[in-house]
């Protein structure tokens, strides 16, 4: 808490209250309208919450109009480029990069959490041969509270960290274990011997008729998405585990509402969005059209993947990952498949028009991950899942944070009625 004050004036009445000003480490302060209602009877309006802190949080800071993501404090750029993502788990989650010792027995207890109970796969068998990978990833991890009940006291700091590792190092398996369904091959066991995103190929692309080798370009491009997506401050899915947490909610199911925020078209399928904008495109040829269309402010029509809505300035996740795509592409990629030579002529382009440029309509996170995915031969109804792998670290950093806060609380929004004022009941035979 600082010393500033904000003082709000009803009018006509004249009516004046002193408000808190609440400072954190950087960012914009924030007045304190906790109390705002009990004194003086009134709510605020936010839709979207877009002005309104709705917790304390040390785990990640965004500053849009700068271009600045930073986990526990360290930028993005260094942890990209000198972590794994096991190690930033571990800081998302404790707060600190884990000395050697540490680090070794954390990746130890996450690699041996990697099976699932046997029954659990059962679950698979009650879905159709075509549904969604996320449909299923909403049911099967908010059963898992049927089979891991023995670790369900939130208030224990054991019994939280034992869910948290359960929840990182199960997703990926419950994960490729979609894909498989959809495709009608058998489930691919997790192995001890390899890393988290190598294992996760493994079970994705293996099968048990050949060993899979996972290329190392390929383990270090999915380590670094998984890295660069863990966490992204208050945004949809992880407010939703925040909420759902907030009445005292098992983690296991605040994490599957995160999945069912995270599938919303507008939030974690936006790669996906990308691929079908470039399949919409077809050719280099048809380029010109489609950005005169993005021009045009008569036409509802917009490139997926350009701009965001927090950074104003370039994405910097979008910077780092820029040159892995490309490297995949070079390395990995059908070099005969038109759809990677349009996606490189359109950021050529659309990073050098003047239009996208004055106003910062730069390439963001999405429209490489996307395109990276896809040259991994990693299915497009499965980029969203991919999404969840990462974030789950995230989501439940944060249950941890809100369930350990001396404040936490059930959460509560308020609304404006716009119904019907009261009214009585009218018998059935005499309603017009």
């Amino acid at each position: 808490m600082s010393d500033k004050k904000a003082n709000l004036v009803l009018q006509p009445s004249g009516a004046s209250y002193e408000l808190d000003v609440i400072s954190g480490t950087e960012g914009p302060d924030a007045i304190d309208i906790s109390r705002l209602y009990g004194d003086a009877g009134i709510f605020t309006y936010d839709p979207g919450f877009v002005s309104t802190a709705s917790c304390h949080s040390s785990i990640t800071y965004i500053d849009g109009d700068e271009g600045i993501l930073r986990y526990r404090g360290y930028p993005i750029e260094q942890l990209a480029a000198k972590s794994t993502f096991i190690e930033v788990a571990y800081l998302l989650l404790y707060g600190e990069l884990p000395d050697a010792r540490q680090l070794a027995d954390f990746n130890g207890i996450i690699t041996h959490h990697t099976m699932v109970n046997e029954a659990l796969l059962r679950f698979f068998e009650g879905y159709h041969y075509d549904a969604h990978p996320m449909a299923m990833m909403v049911g099967v991890v908010g059963s898992l509270a049927g089979f891991y009940h023995d670790s369900l006291d939130i208030f224990d700091p054991r019994q939280r960290d034992i869910c948290a590792h359960r929840l990182i190092a199960k997703i990926p398996t419950i994960a490729a274990a979609c894909h498989k369904h959809n495709v009608g091959e058998p489930v691919m066991y997790p192995r001890n011997d390899l890393s988290y995103s190598a294992n996760f190929m493994h079970m994705l692309k293996g099968t048990p008729c050949e060993d899979y080798e996972v290329d190392p370009l390929a383990e270090r491009a999915l380590d670094l998405l998984f890295i660069l997506h863990a966490d992204h401050e208050q945004n949809a899915s992880t407010s939703t585990v925040r909420l759902a947490g907030s009445s005292g909610a098992n983690p296991f199911a605040c994490v599957s509402a995160g999945i069912t925020s995270l599938w919303g078209p507008a939030h974690g399928g936006a790669n996906e969005a990308v691929l079908t904008m470039l399949e919409e495109m077809g050719s280099v040829r048809n380029i010109d059209k489609y950005i005169a269309r993005a021009k045009d402010k008569d036409d509802s029509y917009r490139l997926m993947g350009f701009g965001h809505r927090v950074y104003k300035n370039y994405d910097p996740r979008a910077r780092i990952i820029r040159e892995v795509c490309h490297l995949v592409l070079e390395k990995l990629a059908d070099s005969n498949n038109p759809l990677f030579e349009l996606a490189l002529k359109l950021e050529e382009i659309a990073t050098n028009d003047e239009y996208f440029v004055e106003r910062k309509l730069y390439p963001n996170v999405d429209f490489y991950s996307g395109i990276i995915y896809r040259a991994l031969g990693i299915p497009d109804n499965m980029f969203t899942v991919m999404f969840a792998i990462a974030r789950t670290v995230g989501w439940v950093s944060h249950w941890t944070e809100m369930v350990s806060d001396p404040q936490f609380r059930i959460g509560r929004p308020r609304q404006i009625y716009d119904g019907a004022p009261k009214r009585d009941y009218v018998p059935i035979g005499e309603r017009s």
